[in-house]
C-alpha cells in the first residue's frame, strides 16, 4: 500500500517546488505549447520571485506531497471570492503519475477548502492537456473556455468547476 502525506509549503520550500516543477512542467506541457512559450511561462510564474510573491501577496498556499521521504508534487490554492477557492497548480512528478497520488493530492486541495467554508473550487486547464479527463473523474465540469494572455503568448483553457454541499 502507497502512503502518501502532504506538507504546509514556506518561502523555504520554493527551492524543492521549483525542482519539481522543472521536472514537471517540460513534459506535461511539450506537446501543447513552444518551447519558447514553455521558459516564458516558466521563468514568469516559477521564479524565486514570483512564487514568493504568489505565497507572501496573492494569498496562495502551497502543500507539497511526499511518499517514503521523497516530495514528489504540489499544488496551491486561494479563495478567490467568499466560499470560492481557485486551484492554481498541481503538478506531480511524471514517473508518479497513474499511481494515485493526483488523486491523493486533489483530494487533501479540497478537504482543506472544505474546512475553509468552500463551496466551490474552480481550476483552469489547457483545452490540449489530457488532464481534462483526470479533473472530470474527479467531479469537476468545464464551465466555459478562456483565453488568457501571458506575456505574448496565450493560454486557451477551459475553467472547470466543482460544488460543494
Amino acid at each position: 500500500m502507497t502512503s502518501f502525506a502532504t506538507k504546509t509549503a514556506t518561502v523555504e520550500d520554493i527551492p524543492l517546488i521549483i525542482s519539481i516543477q522543472e521536472r514537471t512542467w517540460e513534459p506535461t506541457y511539450r506537446s501543447i505549447l513552444s518551447k519558447e512559450q514553455i521558459d516564458y511561462m516558466f521563468e514568469k510564474i516559477y521564479s524565486p520571485e514570483s512564487l514568493q510573491k504568489q505565497m507572501a501577496e496573492q494569498g496562495q498556499q502551497f502543500i507539497l506531497l511526499c511518499e517514503k521521504d521523497q516530495y514528489i508534487g504540489f499544488a496551491s490554492f486561494s479563495e478567490v471570492e467568499p466560499g470560492t477557492f481557485k486551484l492554481h497548480k498541481i503538478y506531480v512528478l511524471p514517473e508518479q503519475q497513474g499511481n494515485g497520488s493526483g488523486s491523493y493530492l486533489i483530494g487533501e486541495v479540497e478537504r482543506y477548502v472544505q474546512e475553509q467554508g468552500a463551496y466551490r473550487l474552480q481550476l483552469n486547464v489547457n483545452r490540449h492537456n489530457r488532464a481534462k479527463g483526470f479533473y472530470e473523474k474527479k467531479g469537476f465540469k468545464v464551465v466555459r473556455e478562456e483565453d488568457i494572455p501571458i506575456g505574448p503568448y496565450w493560454m486557451n483553457d477551459y475553467l472547470l468547476e466543482k460544488n460543494y454541499g
